[in-house]
């Protein structure tokens, strides 16, 4: 199929940066506006159940310090350890249960962000395609739209908690220890501190690995697209050399953002730990009475000791997650700006709403007047021509004329740039697109077979209809015959289990059982043997005989040769 709908300019690469720091702040805020906005409530309701989940750590650390206390005094060992373990299991049933209930709002959050997303994707290009290939879309889909969900689950949990504990720990840590306070205020601050710095170089360097995602799914549904091509010319060895070359750049990408993501991480952690081996080395001397000062007058006591020890690194955790969660931000973003180019690029759009209608009333009759396709960064005159009743007319033309295009403006999947389109009597536009194509049948030129039993596919108005009649008249009974369960089987998406011929002979049944008065049919008879391509000319005859218009876009001598007339499209 000639493919002149693609722009003649290459598109931008997809997640690069775009502008300065303002256009940054901005694309910042259209992100959260466009992913976190629609779940906000969610998101708050999580956050304030992880940091209610975290404030019971320090009543859990109270009771362990209690009962190491009374150990080393002594006084009510077993009454105490029992209180103390008692406390501790309850907290940690708590604390389960609300982190449970969080990360199950944070989860249905993140399912439903990219439900919306993915749908809201799919359904435009359905009815409006970018110039992106399908490859980007689906990689965009299935693989991009998912690195949304740590953002959501974990980044603004992170941020909320961060808010709230180590400010909670800090009071806590200072009402018993102003010195070990000052420690913590000292290295806490730090972790953020380059957390931000480093945040500018992780969401340039995801946005770069996503933009080789989406290059290297292009190249991928090219070369398997063009798999019999490259075989037949020898190219096998170059081919397996361009795509190792273009997996050896996605590694390197990959790399560079795991490098920032180890690198932060290992500071974080240094920062954490020191700040951590402070607060032990101070309350060792203070106990061993080397230390005198840090406390409110009163010595520092072994509960209080081990108390502030296992606040420390709790007042540090916060901060860690946060500086983790940073790294899933700059992905989420980087995906929110290739969506957003998406948003922007030029489409074909469909005329029309795309939904059922009932047949458009009155004879069958087609004439293209002066009518140009407006295409993205182009506009293609269409030819002119007209017709009424049956007839077999030929589209015929160097590749990339717009044979294609031609038959995509018929069927009102392209609109007009001027000139106009008329079908039975009256000009094709948005109010009559559908009932238009309701008296439709397409034959694509690449076989396509959706996750369904032959026998649905072969109905697609889903009316019962007995499909041997259609696969006689596209001489197809034989092949579902031979087929190892029949009407049941379920075929490949590209028809794996039938040659290419009986692929197209199963479209041409299908197209058949759709009914309606006109047959656009796009290259039927390419890379045929001579003894297929037959079958699918006589069958195309067949059907003009029987009442119908079929208009075919063609290079077949063959076909053009039987047809009623011929329209040459220039390039």
């Amino acid at each position: 199929m000639d493919s002149p709908e693609r722009p003649t300019a290459a598109p931008p690469e997809r997640g690069a940066p775009e502008g300065g720091a303002s256009e940054g702040r901005a694309s910042e805020r259209d992100a959260r506006a466009r992913i976190i906005a629609p779940v906000r409530a969610e998101l708050r309701r999580a956050g304030l159940l992880a940091v209610l989940a975290g404030m019971i750590w320090p009543l859990q650390a109270a009771a362990i310090a209690w009962a190491i206390a009374g150990w080393a005094t002594g006084t009510d060992v077993l009454a105490r350890s029992l209180a103390a373990a008692l406390a501790i299991g309850i907290g940690a049933l708590v604390r389960a249960g609300l982190e449970h209930r969080s990360g199950r709002l944070l989860f249905e959050a993140a399912d439903r962000t990219i439900a919306r997303e993915r749908q809201a994707l799919l359904l435009r290009e359905a009815r409006a395609r970018a110039p992106e290939g399908s490859a980007a879309v689906a990689a965009l889909a299935l693989q991009k739209l998912p690195l949304l969900q740590p953002w959501i689950t974990r980044y603004h949990v992170a941020m909320t908690r961060v808010a709230v504990l180590p400010a909670l720990l800090l009071l806590l840590t200072v009402s018993i220890s102003w010195a070990i306070g000052l420690v913590l205020l000292v290295a806490g601050p730090l972790i953020p501190v380059f957390m931000a710095l480093v945040g500018m170089a992780a969401e340039a360097a995801s946005r770069r690995q996503l933009a080789e995602i989406g290059t290297m799914n292009d190249m991928l549904m090219d070369r398997l697209s063009a798999l019999l091509d490259i075989r037949l010319l020898g190219a096998a060895d170059r081919a397996a050399q361009d795509f190792s070359a273009r997996a050896e750049a996605l590694r390197e990408r990959t790399m560079a953002v795991l490098r920032i993501a180890f690198l932060s991480s290992t500071v974080m952690e240094l920062f954490s730990a020191i700040g951590v081996a402070m607060v032990a080395v101070f309350v060792g001397f203070s106990l061993l009475g080397e230390i005198g000062f840090g406390t409110w007058g009163a010595p520092l006591t072994l509960g209080e000791g081990v108390f502030l020890l296992l606040i420390a690194p709790e007042f540090f955790q916060p901060l860690r997650d946060l500086a983790a969660a940073w790294h899933d931000r700059a992905a989420g973003q980087a995906v929110v700006a290739e969506l957003e180019a998406f948003d922007r690029a030029e489409r074909v759009t469909v005329v029309g709403q795309g939904e059922p209608a009932a047949p458009l009333a009155g004879p069958m009759s087609l004439e293209l007047s002066g009518a140009v396709a407006a295409l993205p960064a182009r506009a293609l005159p269409l030819p002119v021509f007209a017709v009424a009743g049956s007839a077999l007319i030929a589209l015929s033309g160097p590749s990339g004329a717009g044979k294609s295009t031609t038959l995509a403006a018929i069927a009102g999947l392209v609109p007009l740039a001027a000139g106009r389109i008329t079908v039975c009597g009256r000009p094709l536009g948005p109010s009559i697109a559908d009932a238009w194509r309701a008296r439709l049948a397409y034959m694509a030129q690449a076989p396509h077979f959706p996750d369904q039993m032959l026998a649905d596919y072969l109905d697609p108005l889903g009316e019962g209809a007995d499909p041997w009649h259609a696969l006689d008249l596209a001489r197809a009974r034989q092949v579902v015959e031979h087929l190892p369960a029949g009407l049941r089987t379920r075929l490949g998406e590209t028809g794996g289990g039938v040659s290419g011929g009986e692929a197209r002979r199963l479209m041409l049944a299908r197209a058949i059982l759709t009914g309606g008065d006109l047959l656009l049919a796009d290259e039927p008879t390419a890379d045929l043997d001579s003894e297929t391509a037959a079958m699918i000319i006589a069958a195309l005859r067949q059907l003009k005989a029987g009442g119908r218009t079929v208009i075919v876009a063609t290079h077949d001598p063959a076909l053009i040769a039987v047809a009623d007339r011929t329209v040459e499209i220039a390039p």
